[in-house]
């Protein structure tokens, strides 16, 4: 088959899916803004304030809608794959570029730390709880992965390594989605009535507590409009963003984790099965997402002591070119990942599936929480941003 053939094919066969994919994108961008001009118009948000709820979100439920109550025809399933194989990879390395490692820094000696915690219990609790139910470990990984980190992208950077199929990617996704959104809504209050005088407490317990970005934003930029607290939002951030940073060292370790549980019992007695190396289990697309972090992280470096980032891109310039590049990653290449889950996502999984990775996702997200507020009262006053 020559190339004009194979480019013809990729027209023919994948285009379709993927223009789809776009177009359930763009509705869900839309979507967003009308449920933020709704809660503007009753009073719920101010004039100024960007909608609290996520395209991808609404792209994710507007994708499962037409696949439960249209149906998909085949013609869209490659481009649809194509979408949250490729397009996926190609924005978890583009998300690199909002993540500074100076950032990080902010937090100091205490903050990385909790977040540390935090991750470890969310991926212990879920892990752990999903073998005592006897569910699925390839399951519960995806699920631990997204309580743990940063909700569906830490799902959807997972979920490759590990050969997840797309009925369990499906049902992590709405397992983190549904009790991150309840955290987004629930949590802003009860931070403010434990740490009303603490913003950065305040802050941090947001940033920790709750799984996807987007969630953690919006239940800052509510904790702001309802008791006015700037310095929560600026706190929210960098300790997600840093929480974030955590997808380079956690996924290949629960990856590994993952296939030495899952080959545990397997293994001959003669060891003729081993493990793979532990280099396998680093997939490109997070080497890609690290080094556009430490590429984000020299230019911030360089622009502080010069004046201008690498020496020759000025401020604006460079805020502007990391800026569009990581938004287009995180908002059309991810939302359109997204939108394939949500057109691949069938409600008879649920039935197969059944409801205890529910109740798994409910307990490791209450118990993230709950460490989450130990840790923050304990050392939350030692933190300085």
């Amino acid at each position: 088959m020559d190339d004009a053939q194979k480019k013809s094919n990729f027209f023919k066969d994948t285009l379709p899916g993927i223009i789809l994919c776009l177009f359930i994108m763009l509705l869900g961008m839309v979507g967003a803004d009308l449920i933020g001009e709704v809660l503007k118009g009753i009073g719920i948000l101010e004039a100024d304030s960007k909608s609290p709820v996520s395209g991808i979100f609404v792209a994710i439920l507007l994708g499962i809608i037409v696949r439960n109550l249209i149906k998909v025809p085949g013609l869209f399933s490659k481009g649809i794959s194509f979408s949250m194989k490729y397009l996926l990879r190609a924005g978890i390395i583009l998300l690199g570029l909002r993540l500074s490692l100076m950032e990080a820094l902010k937090l100091g000696a205490i903050g990385i730390p909790l977040i540390a915690v935090c991750i470890t219990v969310g991926l212990g609790i879920t892990l752990f709880l999903t073998h005592k139910m006897n569910q699925s470990m390839r399951l519960g990984t995806l699920i631990a992965s997204g309580t743990g980190i940063c909700g569906v992208s830490a799902i959807m950077a997972t979920s490759p390594v590990i050969k997840a199929k797309e009925n369990e990617i499906s049902y992590a996704v709405a397992n983190i989605t549904i009790f991150g959104l309840t955290g987004m809504l629930i949590y802003p209050f009860l931070a403010n009535f434990l740490f009303a005088d603490d913003p950065i407490k305040a802050g941090l317990f947001l940033g920790t507590a709750i799984h996807d970005t987007a969630q953690v934003t919006g239940a800052a930029l509510i904790y702001d409009q309802m008791f006015q607290s700037q310095a929560v939002v600026e706190a929210a951030t960098v300790t997600k963003l840093t929480r974030n940073l955590f997808i380079i060292v956690i996924i290949p370790l629960v990856s590994y984790m993952f296939l030495a549980k899952s080959k545990g019992n397997k293994v001959d007695r003669d060891n003729t099965v081993s493990l793979p190396k532990w280099y396998t289990f680093i997939p490109l697309f997070v080497i890609g997402f690290l080094l556009l972090s430490v590429l984000r992280t020299i230019g911030d470096a360089t622009l502080v002591a010069s004046g201008n980032a690498f020496g020759i891109i000025g401020e604006d310039t460079w805020y502007a070119l990391y800026t569009e590049l990581s938004s287009f990653g995180t908002t059309y290449l991810l939302g359109m990942a997204m939108a394939g889950v949500g057109l691949t996502t069938d409600f008879k999984m649920f039935k197969g599936l059944g409801l205890k990775p529910f109740y798994i996702g409910f307990v490791a997200a209450v118990s993230v929480g709950l460490a989450s507020l130990v840790l923050i009262a304990m050392f939350g006053g030692l933190i300085n941003m």
